[in-house]
């Protein structure tokens, strides 16, 4: 009921983000509310989502916001409340995205990243709009369809360069357009994207991102080419890129990533201990987050256990990773 709640105020605020400006009539007070309050709530969330183990529990707060929006947008009349507005939602929606993304509904997420890019170019933020299209790659590379993911990200590569050059947009989408190519097998074109990736560091920290729908501030650059590397089949090169990510701060669904992917290194060296070292790690997070990400991340762990399945442990493992849930 909340998913058809949601994709139902997808259709009405695509449709309100659409129509032309008016200066007919005064301003209701939902527009009021999100025009004092309503960047500073969605900061807020953001901020909660970050820090929340299980992402689903930021469902109802946002569901909430979702309608304020909807009736601030149809109660706006002036072009410069409708811009603010349809800024708003645009950074609204790829947090809903986040949250579907995060519950395997790709789908649905990919939806809420079209309106919040629709959203994003009418009121001619472009930092915002390559961010939506960069997420919505995201969800091609994570249905393994990084021939749809290429074409995004490269019109998001091109929106980015029109927008702010002290904001680290650009180089998230370098960040992504890596894994995209070593979905492919290009080592060189995913060496040379984390290259340009690693430029992040060149900029002022403290203005570069913002928290929320921009977060990218080059922390997760060692996982990301630890990652990379195992895509491209090049266990050699993983190895220290995620053993420094291991070392640094994460998140709990960072941390299941980096552990999944030292247990598929495992996996390719046949060391039975280390895949059930890392995955027994993940398992556990699974369990406190309920994550469909972490539970789609360890399905990957599954496609390399075939060869070692003769050993107990490795199928245990495999039984218990066949009984996650897929979607939250």
């Amino acid at each position: 009921m909340k998913r058809r709640d949601v994709l139902g105020l997808l259709a009405v605020t695509g449709a309100l983000v659409a129509l032309p400006d008016s200066d007919e009539a005064p301003r209701g007070r939902a527009t009021v509310e999100l025009l004092e309050t309503g960047d500073d709530l969605h900061r807020n969330l953001w901020q909660i989502y970050a820090l929340s183990d299980s992402k689903q529990a930021v469902f109802p707060a946002v569901r909430v916001r979702l309608d304020v929006m909807t009736k601030g947008l149809t109660e706006a009349r002036m072009p410069g409340d409708r811009a603010r507005l349809c800024r708003m939602t645009a950074d609204l929606y790829q947090l809903v995205g986040e949250l579907f993304f995060d519950a395997n509904r790709y789908t649905d997420a990919a939806q809420c990243y079209t309106l919040a890019a629709h959203a994003a170019h009418a009121c001619g933020d472009h930092d915002l709009w390559a961010c939506a299209m960069t997420r919505h790659a995201y969800v091609e590379l994570y249905a393994r369809r990084a021939s749809a993911a290429q074409p995004l990200l490269a019109a998001a590569s091109r929106i980015a360069l029109r927008g702010d050059g002290a904001l680290s947009t650009r180089h998230w989408v370098a960040a992504v357009q890596a894994q995209a190519y070593a979905a492919v097998g290009d080592l060189d074109a995913c060496n040379r994207a984390l290259d340009e990736a690693e430029e992040v560091h060149a900029l002022d920290s403290t203005h570069s991102h913002n928290g929320g729908w921009l977060r990218f501030d080059g922390s997760r650059l060692a996982e990301e080419r630890g990652a990379c590397y195992l895509q491209l089949g090049r266990p050699d090169l993983a190895e220290e890129a995620l053993a420094a990510a291991l070392a640094q701060p994460l998140s709990l669904r960072r941390r299941a990533a980096v552990l999944t992917d030292l247990a598929v290194l495992g996996a390719y060296r046949r060391d039975i201990d280390q895949v059930v070292h890392y995955a027994e790690q993940v398992l556990g997070l699974a369990d406190r987050s309920h994550s469909g990400f972490i539970g789609r991340k360890l399905d990957g762990l599954r496609g390399r256990l075939a060869p070692l399945m003769a050993d107990g442990r490795v199928s245990d493992l495999d039984h218990r990773i066949a009984a996650l849930p897929r979607t939250a």
